[in-house]
């Protein structure tokens, strides 16, 4: 057993995704919201026995590591290595790494930005940092703080990383890491210089990218985000989560906050469910991600006009994702940092509790955009900033009851608020009228082919055990599942190993619902023993045989009606042994 193998064995599915999502049991296998798109309707299942997921909705699917794989966005090598970490199983000397230029760069990259941070951290905490320690001091933030979040502070000089590194790695990898910007001469030089460093952690914390902040006033931009890099895109990451999906998980909501430090102020004061984006919109991606831990946010921006037009981008994608949402807009202009800092955790747990429903939040804001209270303002901002959230909500019934709610508070009349909604798109038919949509006719797969295509599936001792035979016999290709075992059976004869992601990339979509259908549904019995293999297969043979018994009477009827007796004397002989030996044992 490679070492792939001995991982997908030892490293439980449904334990491993629950990590990232929620599932709940529905017969022999779990379901759950589809973490690789958008839906409404569990479409998403994980089969225990045979250790693969797969989405119904979007075709996602595939054994664990490749699991970990699409959902952390790690090379092959990487996930199989996290797994083995996670699960305390021994990695190999000559473990089967691919040595190819891509793995052996994102491995450098992050080997990189680990030595970095630990760089900016001595220089944060030593001589160097006397004065950005300070700083921290009067922004409320204390040293455990600043330890626990691993912040650090890059000198202002323009090499001193890149002498730190020496010839470690080559220009290209350094260029590559986003740490170095590129000379006229084509030297490098380092790109955080002089700012206060806050290391960014993917999902599974290892750090990935920084943000560092000016400080001084002369130095623009006052906040620097690393580049897009093999290992970083800010548009899929959201700072802080690999500290607080558990409390997000737990507490029922995702905080979203504006910047690192509201980040660090709210998260240090023990309220641990609190993310940020970083240094960018929030995207569809950074949604969905946030989403597999709960369906609820509260969004907590500066009450300032850039974070006000935030919150207004963000409720529309937030909206979009079918995310649940409140918004908090703190009093006196505070951030939520300042506001802990003035009040106290307490306080500030107290106002999250109280955080309005973002149409409501909406409403205050159109009044303030639109010019007050009269009934032109109302409507102008009914229409800017409402309607189009509306417009966002999946379920036509809920619109429906957010738009009488919303006319409510705004003081408008309830029927036209209802004309202008109805219409939207889609309001205009009753759910349930109209012509239903022809249903697809569902596949049906016998018992005993579905439980041969799970035992293919299963392990390798019953692989060996099956698919010669299956492979073997000319009745097997009248199966429903034919397909799908000779698929299996090419995959195999290029690599004795089997890989469950690759054979679903190689099939066709007609084979793919064959699969999904055998190893998805029906699942009162998931797992297929070696006893009940040779009972299937014997069955299998006893109808091979006479199918062939069939083929061999029908050329002997052939033979003799096209007058070639010895043809039909020669096929006659078998059967006429046969049927001795048969006589023999009977008597």
């Amino acid at each position: 057993m490679d070492f792939a193998e001995q991982v997908k064995a030892q490293v439980d599915i449904v334990v491993t995704v629950r990590e990232y999502l929620p599932l709940r049991k529905a017969g022999g296998r779990f379901v759950g919201l589809c973490p690789f798109h958008t839906e409404k309707s569990p479409s998403f299942g994980v089969n225990p026995a045979l250790g693969i997921y797969k989405c119904f909705g979007c075709g996602a699917g595939g054994d664990v590591i490749k699991f970990v794989q699409e959902i952390e966005t790690l090379t092959f090598w990487e996930a199989l290595k996290a797994l083995a970490e996670r699960n305390g199983i021994p990695i190999p000397q000559r473990a089967d790494r691919p040595h190819d230029p891509d793995t052996d760069l994102r491995a450098a990259l992050f080997e990189m930005h680990e030595q970095a941070s630990v760089y900016f951290a001595q220089n944060l905490f030593g001589a160097a940092g006397s004065d950005v320690r300070e700083y921290l001091t009067k922004r409320g933030l204390a040293s455990s703080a600043a330890q626990q979040f691993l912040l650090g502070y890059s000198e202002p000089s323009w090499d001193s990383l890149l002498r730190r590194f020496g010839s470690r790695y080559s220009p290209a990898q350094l260029e590559a890491s986003g740490l170095f910007g590129k000379r006229d001469d084509g030297g490098l030089y380092d790109k955080f210089r002089g700012r206060l460093m806050f290391p960014i952690h993917n999902e599974s914390g290892k750090i990935i990218a920084f943000g560092g902040r000016a400080l001084r006033a002369e130095d623009e931009p006052k906040y620097l985000n690393s580049q897009k890099t093999p290992i970083y895109d800010k548009s899929s990451v959201l700072y802080n989560l690999h500290r607080a999906k558990d409390g997000i998980r737990k507490g029922g909501r995702g905080i979203l906050v504006e910047g690192y430090m509201d980040v660090i102020g709210v998260f240090s004061a023990g309220v641990r469910n609190v993310v940020a984006s970083c240094g960018t919109a929030l995207t569809a991606t950074q949604v969905r991600t946030l989403k597999r831990f709960s369906p609820n946010v509260v969004v907590n921006f500066d009450p300032d006009n850039a974070g006000a037009n935030a919150t207004e981008r963000s409720i529309q994608m937030l909206l979009e994702e079918g995310v649940k949402m409140r918004v908090l807009e703190l009093e006196n202009g505070l951030d939520p940092d300042e506001y802990i800092q003035q009040r106290g955790a307490e306080a500030y747990s107290e106002r999250l509790n109280r955080a309005a429903n973002y149409f409501i939040w909406l409403a205050d804001r159109a009044r303030k955009k639109f010019s007050g209270n009269s009934a032109e303002a109302r409507v102008e901002g009914y229409n800017a900033l409402l309607l189009p959230a509306l417009r966002k909500i999946h379920d036509p019934l809920e619109r429906a009851a957010v738009a009488t709610e919303i006319a409510d508070y705004l003081g408008l009349d309830r029927n036209l608020v209802l004309a202008e909604f109805r219409k939207m798109p889609g309001q205009n038919r009753i759910p349930g009228s109209g012509s239903p949509a022809p249903a697809k006719k569902p596949l049906v797969i016998p018992h005993r082919e579905r439980m041969l295509i799970r035992g293919l599936v299963q392990d390798v001792e019953l692989r060996n055990l099956l698919l010669p035979r299956l492979t073997g016999y000319a009745t097997v290709k009248a199966f429903v599942t034919w397909p799908v075992i000779e698929a299996v059976s090419a995959l195999l004869e290029e690599d004795p190993r089997f890989d469950y992601s690759l054979l679903e990339s190689r099939v066709e979509e007609g084979t793919r619902a064959l699969m999904f259908e055998a190893l998805f549904t029906d699942t009162s019995s998931d797992v297929l023993s070696c006893e009940q293999a040779d009972v299937f297969l014997n069955m299998v043979e006893t109808e091979e045989q006479s199918y062939r018994q069939r083929e061999v009477s029908r050329a002997i009827q052939q033979a003799e009606r096209s007058g070639n007796l010895e043809e039909a004397m020669r096929l006659m002989a078998p059967l006429s042994e046969r049927k001795c030996r048969n006589r023999a044992r009977t008597d």
